[in-house]
């Protein structure tokens, strides 16, 4: 983590806030990217060069092509060579040593790893300047002539290491002009709370779950793999939509409104509504900038087959250098693409609850795959998912049943209902007491994390790998 959590919330959260409203609005976007890039140098410092260099060359992209918007064949130009120069330096870093242990492993040869350490959050760095670039060469924004305010818009700390993918036409009218209310800020500290509930409560006590589970291989009963499997579900989406929230949060209170992640993807009837639901920024990137431009769907069936295939192949790629991210959305393609076909008509004649049990239990199996980075484990764990060792071990119903209320617990947190019941709540309350009920619980729940956060060693980020 590129901050402590403690440190970060107790000392570089409140005075950064503190130092961004003193500052007079002219110098706020400024001193958010002084402050966004001493938070990424802090654990990334010769990395912060590369970031720069990023910005420096989409923003120089960005000027020469508005400036030779009425020669096309020169926009593109320019276009390409800042999409090869971004994918490029996205590839020497994220991908070389798996290209080269691959090399080595087909062609027997010898060629020595160059252990070149991933960046943090450059996979969403690089899109969100890819968007800039792409849109100004559509000419659907406005290109930016401030390198403060670009520069701002790359590395802002709320979104940089982990999303959401903030693309330049969600913030470009904030960019220049954007003011903060009360409501405002206290609504995203609310959030931001939320969020940091959703890491440390659960997230981080499934993880630790799976992590124990997983260990021990594929040499455990169905009931067993199960239990992991499920805990592994809840911890990545309590992790990713948790870090969302507080990004989000984050944003509100600096004056912007950065675009939701998440709509309880639990809750799907179906992949495609999966997919509608899980990581929104990236599905929306990858729609806009790849399968669209491919042609979608608007070429006949063979085609849309090919560009979907494509959309998941990189769709896998983008998360890591691994064999299991790429099968995750091989996955994803076939099942999405049967469905297309014609599973979705056949699953809308069911009840809603089967469309649910089969949405769940194809995205259970699919985060197993992702999961699996030792690719020899990945069988053997699903083949014991499926039985081959047995549906119970002798521990297994007592360790399911020391994780029970926490399961059940996670379950309900997925789901809408919380939110209902809250709002259920309060409905019946004046305003004021509303908003006391809603700060008290906050302040519990962000009281509750911090004590966690403070004791407990395991708290991983599982999406600053990505």
């Amino acid at each position: 983590m590129v901050f402590s959590s403690t440190i970060f919330l107790c000392v570089y959260l409140p005075l950064v806030l503190l130092g961004y409203y003193i500052c007079p609005k002219k110098g706020r976007n400024l001193f958010l990217l002084i402050v966004s890039l001493v938070f990424y140098a802090w654990g990334e410092p010769k990395y912060v060069f590369l970031m720069i260099f990023s910005i420096l060359v989409n923003y120089i992209f960005g000027r020469l092509m508005d400036k030779h918007r009425e020669n096309k064949k020169r926009m593109k130009l320019l276009l390409v060579l800042s999409v090869v120069i971004d994918l490029g330096l996205l590839s020497v870093f994220k991908y070389t040593d798996f290209i080269i242990t691959n090399v080595n492993a087909i062609f027997g040869a010898n060629f020595d790893l160059l252990n070149i350490a991933l960046p943090i959050g450059i996979s969403f760095y690089t899109f969100q300047a890819m968007s800039y670039t792409i849109d100004v060469y559509r000419d659907d924004v406005r290109v930016q002539k401030n390198l403060i305010d670009f520069g701002m818009y790359i590395t802002m700390f709320p979104q940089l290491i982990a999303g959401p993918i903030v693309r330049y036409a969600d913030v470009q009218d904030q960019l220049a002009d954007r003011s903060v209310t009360t409501a405002d800020f206290s609504e995203g500290i609310m959030r931001f709370v939320v969020g940091l509930g959703k890491k440390v409560l659960l997230a981080n006590q499934m993880g630790a779950v799976w992590s124990d589970i997983y260990a021990l291989g594929g040499d455990v009963s169905a009931l067993m793999a199960w239990t992991g499997a499920i805990a592994y579900t809840f911890q990545i989406y309590f992790d990713f939509s948790g870090y969302s929230d507080m990004a989000i949060g984050l944003g509100r209170m600096f004056g912007f409104k950065f675009p939701e992640n998440f709509r309880y993807p639990y809750q799907s009837v179906s992949i495609t509504d999966f997919w509608r639901r899980w990581h929104i920024t990236l599905s929306t990137w990858f729609k806009e900038y790849l399968y669209i431009p491919l042609g979608g769907n608007r070429r006949g069936l063979a085609r849309q087959a090919l560009n979907l295939l494509i959309v998941w192949s990189l769709t896998g790629f983008w998360h890591g250098a691994g064999w299991n991210f790429v099968m995750w959305g091989l996955y994803y393609f076939v099942i999405l693409f049967i469905e297309k076909l014609f599973l979705l008509k056949a699953l809308d004649k069911l009840p809603k609850f089967f469309r649910h049990v089969y949405a769940l239990l194809l995205i259970i199996i699919g985060w197993v795959i992702f999961a699996s980075d030792d690719v020899s484990v990945l069988l053997p764990y699903l083949g014991s998912m499926f039985g081959a060792n047995g549906a119970i071990g002798g521990m297994d119903v007592y360790t399911l049943l020391t994780k029970a209320v926490l399961l059940i617990i996670c379950c309900i947190a997925s789901t809408e209902l919380p939110k209902k019941l809250f709002l259920s709540a309060a409905g019946a309350m004046n305003e004021k007491a509303a908003f006391t009920l809603k700060s008290v619980l906050m302040i519990a729940l962000l009281a509750l994390s911090m004590i966690l956060l403070i004791g407990d060693s395991y708290n991983p980020f599982l999406y600053f790998r990505f």
